[in-house]
């Protein structure tokens, strides 16, 4: 007997042994709308909450005046979606253009072409991209409650396989003389958002440029925000950049870099507090040539030992030990500035999350400001998740990364149907259905509510052109439709 039968209502059939247990089981198809990410409901409520289709139409620094365009509000607004569903380059957006039950639950008509987000991003130069994601990340960390951060800094390595514009050769620990481009980043780590990212050219060394980068981040800092400390490797080591921070009033911890005088002043240091047995700090201030003034160097001593890798650098002076030092003007006892630094670790760790789980690395195209605005683009995505498990989640709740909210939330199988001329989908209680969505949602509502009463009594705008007690109306047309 045959596998394929062809049904009089030309539905295919194919029936099959189950691998499992052996017995018959039959494949059909069906006419209905279905979609695996029902679950982005949760995600969707948050941003129509949040007024977010309205900000990007208000802040987008250029429209489409063909009728039969896809706005760009639109547009950017896929390309998030498909990055928070996984997809890691350009051409990986058009697998959500037959997913008619997605778009039903966006009210869309049409879902934009890989083709459409490339022209979307190839029409940012320098101007737009300074008119367009400085404010925007700048409304949404207004959103967040008045409260201290640490700020840490960062640079990493995105590998390039083409002649891309910015693209050269410079620090490549996994790929060696291959092309690249540099990244600047600047992290809050207890609101945990990006403040700020840049793409430089791939021949920089980390701290070029920091000055320019950290004047810029600064100024999208609410008043109501008190930076506690800022935080950076040996890349930052830099007497400028302290001077920098010292005349913002801000404190540091900066990795030393272990020149020739540091080495000798390590290797002078006669009172050692013991931590315990393998740890031991102590501290020294030191003018270096071509700076104003001298400084406080907190320094961590560790005993070498077989099972456990040492870090910090070896002295010849002095056998056994490894040395990290940190140049700092923070008052604390030496173990307090070495543990505050510690905590600057996070900050790896979400600039692995951006490029594994996000893909920032990967969405790169010929154009430099181009590549920069899908970049930016990335980092907004992230700091909207970030905002998103804030408000929908309980206080103090472990960040989670994209990866899991995929699983856990985005991915829920769903059928699209009608109620009258009402757009109904009915999610499957086998991925937890409404139930384990609804909770989110009530939630991020009510956190988006406070918000705006706070913003509202504080007397502060909550976005561009938009009124004090409720979101602006989304314009009709193209460029701003609607969402959810």
């Amino acid at each position: 007997m045959k596998n394929n039968i062809s049904e009089p209502n030309k539905t295919m059939r194919h029936e099959f042994q189950r691998l499992g247990d052996g017995r018959k089981a039959i494949l059909l198809s069906t006419p209905k709308a279905v979609t695996p990410y029902a679950g982005l409901a949760a995600l969707l409520e948050f941003f129509r909450h949040l007024g977010l289709p309205a900000l990007l139409g208000s802040l987008m620094p250029f429209v489409y005046t063909s009728p039969n365009a896809i706005g760009p509000v639109n547009i950017l607004l896929a390309f998030f979606l498909s990055v928070a569903l996984g997809a890691k380059r350009f051409a990986h957006v058009n697998g959500l253009r037959s997913d008619s039950a997605l778009l039903g639950l966006l009210g869309w008509k049409r879902w934009p072409s890989a083709d459409a987000t490339l022209s979307f991003f190839a029409r940012f130069g320098w101007k737009h991209i300074e008119m367009f994601f400085p404010p925007l990340t700048a409304w949404l960390l207004g959103k967040l409650p008045p409260q201290e951060a640490s700020l840490d800094l960062d640079s990493t390595v995105f590998e390039r396989y083409g002649k891309q514009q910015g693209a050269k050769k410079g620090y490549n620990p996994r790929k060696p003389g291959h092309h690249s481009h540099h990244p600047l980043v600047a992290v809050l780590a207890e609101p945990l958002f990006v403040l700020h990212g840049w793409l430089r050219s791939g021949n920089t060394t980390a701290g070029r440029g920091v000055l320019a980068f950290l004047t810029e981040a600064l100024l999208l800092v609410p008043e109501a925000m008190r930076l506690r400390c800022v935080r950076a490797d040996s890349g930052f080591f830099d007497g400028k950049l302290l001077d920098f921070l010292e005349d913002k009033k801000l404190s540091y911890i900066v990795v030393a870099r272990m020149s020739g005088t540091l080495k000798r002043c390590c290797a002078g240091i006669r009172l050692w507090r013991e931590l315990d047995g393998n740890y031991s700090v102590g501290e020294f201030h030191e003018q270096l040539f071509g700076w104003r003034s001298a400084r406080r160097f907190v320094v961590v001593r560790e005993r070498v030992r077989e099972e456990k890798h040492a870090l910090g650098r070896k002295l010849i002076e002095v056998p056994g030990y490894t040395y990290r030092v940190f140049v700092t003007d923070l008052a604390g006892a030496p173990e307090e500035v070495w543990r505050d630094y510690n905590k600057r670790a996070c900050i790896e760790q979400r600039i692995h999350e951006i490029k594994d789980d996000f893909g920032a690395d990967a969405f790169c195209r010929q154009d430099f400001f181009s590549t920069e605005a899908a970049f930016r683009a990335v980092l907004t995505l992230f700091n909207l998740l970030s905002l998103w498990q804030t408000a929908s989640r309980a206080e103090g709740a472990p960040h989670q990364r994209l990866t899991s909210l995929r699983a856990q939330v985005f991915t829920c199988g769903a059928i699209a149907g009608r109620g009258g001329r009402t757009f109904v989908l009915h999610m499957s209680t086998s991925w937890g259905g409404l139930e384990r969505r609804k909770p989110l949602m009530d939630k991020a509502k009510q956190w988006c509510e406070a918000i705006t009463t706070r913003l509202v009594r504080a007397g502060i705008k909550c976005a561009p052109g938009e009124a004090k007690t409720k979101p602006q109306a989304a314009p009709s047309g193209a460029n701003a439709p609607p969402l959810g």
